[in-house]
């Protein structure tokens, strides 16, 4: 059985634009190309100017918190990605 290959999914009418949590299933680093799964089944594609610290690489299999932004070819991409521990705490009350 040959798995199914992940693609990204197309902009819909209502999208959902929350930040999210997921995990890295594949990145290219040769054509700076990666793909996430969300913790909610969406499958979002981002290229390596996504990653929040600047650096361009994350490891397959890494958790990760990113932003949603529609991208340039009319699908949704994950944008600000961070490795889950490096995720900003909300502020302490005062």
């Amino acid at each position: 059985m040959t798995p199914e290959p992940l693609t990204p999914e197309p902009l819909t009418p209502e999208p959902s634009l929350e930040a999210g949590q997921g995990t890295v299933v594949e990145f290219d680093y040769e054509r700076g190309l990666g793909m996430l799964v969300a913790d909610d089944g969406r499958r979002l594609g981002f290229h390596c100017t996504a990653v929040a610290d600047g650096s361009r690489r994350v490891e397959a299999g890494a958790r990760v918190v990113f932003e949603v932004m529609a991208g340039r070819r009319g699908r949704w991409e994950a944008t600000a990605i961070r490795p889950l521990g490096d995720a900003p705490s909300p502020p302490s009350p005062i």
